[in-house]
């Protein structure tokens, strides 16, 4: 079988709209949430959210162009070109027939649904877009990135929820790995800090409503956590076959060593009281990698900030890694980055891959009031150095959709 690599990596997120932009600040601790003002939240019970800035969808790629898409396949579009940019993949070159898009929307054009809904309702059914369907269906940023490159193999839009990335990446793994592809584009993109989003999530009391302290509303495993922040972005990934990457001398960030999914089975968007999905899918993962408990030395959790969910995550942890879980650092980028739903996991394995390669885990913020069912080594509040080979990166969606992909330094 194939081994797979990372040649190339993208992002548009909170934090930065390039990869080490976003690095940066994620390994220095630091929030991209701010406050909503892109619609007045005066009624709405949270009223901030992690909002991509200096975004030109415009001058990346032409007025009419940028008009025809949702802002999350802009997001994805703009984050694949510099995925593809960094790999240097000659695509001119390549069959691109072996060539595959594996790329996820949890919610799709959600804005563009709402923009045309009132223009139904103000002008009438005549002044509705006929590109409305097109715009906002899920998978249309996988075939927009399609299109742009020629990408002629198999091009799939996971929908799992925010485990779409690592579904993505996963799934690109596997079929790389049993020689179906040479290369995939995977990944995952998101545009849904909307107002009936805000205010659907807000009613359910999943969002956090810290209005008055953006930066410290974010706070995974902190006894005072009372929900996730909303967020938008996009994080692209280039796999390729170890072969077809050194055939043409490529630069390699990492590599892909197993993959595990499972469905809770449980509730529409409970996670299992006991985090059962969760411990399976990370048991298969590793499984996948053959490698033993104690080779993992990082972790990058799901952790939304929720009561239960942070706690079930925290329980699968202990329950496979036993004792030696209290030994790894578990580090949680959406206290920083707020929750990107669908690109949340894309955006967390590019985290992921930079810190196995630089050797950096990214703090957890707001790490402030300990909670005793949240114990293990967080990274509280501050990077730390580490000799870091082998890192698993969790996630998992309502629906009981649970996704875990492992990572591992590559060393030739």
């Amino acid at each position: 079988m194939e081994r797979v690599v990372i040649t190339g990596m993208g992002v548009i997120t909170p934090l930065g709209n390039t990869v080490e932009s976003f690095w940066s600040h994620l390994k220095a601790g630091e929030s991209g949430i701010t406050h909503i003002d892109t619609f007045d939240t005066t009624r709405f019970k949270s009223k901030i959210a992690g909002l991509v800035r200096d975004f030109d969808a415009e001058a990346l790629f032409g007025r009419k162009e940028a008009r025809r898409m949702d802002r999350f396949c802009q997001f994805a579009l703009a984050a694949a070109e510099q995925a593809l940019n960094d790999s240097g993949l000659p695509l001119d070159e390549m069959n691109r027939e072996r060539l595959g898009v594996f790329v996820g929307s949890g919610v799709g054009g959600i804005g563009t649904l709402l923009e045309q809904d009132g223009i139904l309702q103000e002008r009438g059914p005549e002044r509705v877009s006929p590109t409305l369907v097109p715009m906002m269906i899920t998978n249309m940023a996988a075939a927009l990135i399609s299109i742009k490159y020629s990408a002629l193999g198999p091009t799939l839009s996971p929908v799992t929820a925010c485990s779409i990335g690592n579904t993505a990446i996963g799934e690109a793994f596997r079929a790389i790995r049993h020689g179906y592809v040479d290369a995939v584009i995977a990944g995952g993109a998101e545009a849904a800090v909307t107002e009936i989003s805000l205010a659907s999530f807000g009613n359910a009391t999943a969002l956090s409503s810290r209005n008055e302290e953006p930066s410290r509303a974010s706070r995974p495993f902190d006894a005072d956590r009372d929900g996730f922040v909303m967020a938008e972005g996009a994080g692209i990934l280039v796999l390729e076959s170890l072969s077809h990457a050194m055939r043409r001398n490529a630069r390699i960030y990492g590599e892909v060593i197993g993959y595990g999914a499972t469905s809770d089975a449980y509730h529409m968007v409970a996670t299992h009281p006991e985090g059962d999905g969760a411990y399976r899918a990370i048991k298969l993962a590793l499984d996948e990698a053959r490698i033993s408990l104690d080779s993992v030395d990082v972790i990058s959790a799901h952790a939304t900030g929720t009561l239960l969910g942070d706690k079930t995550e925290t329980m699968a942890i202990k329950r496979l890694f036993g004792d030696y879980a209290y030994r790894i650092p578990v580090t949680a980028n959406k206290s920083m980055t707020g929750h990107l739903l669908g690109a949340s996991s894309a955006v967390a394995a590019i985290a992921m891959v930079k810190s196995l390669e630089q050797g950096i885990v990214p703090p957890t913020v707001n790490q402030e009031h300990a909670d005793p069912d949240c114990d293990l080594d967080y990274v509280p509040n501050e990077a730390r150095q580490a000799d870091l080979t082998i890192g698993l990166s969790n996630s998992f969606g309502f629906g009981g959709h649970n996704a875990v992909v492992v990572f591992k330094a590559f060393r030739g």
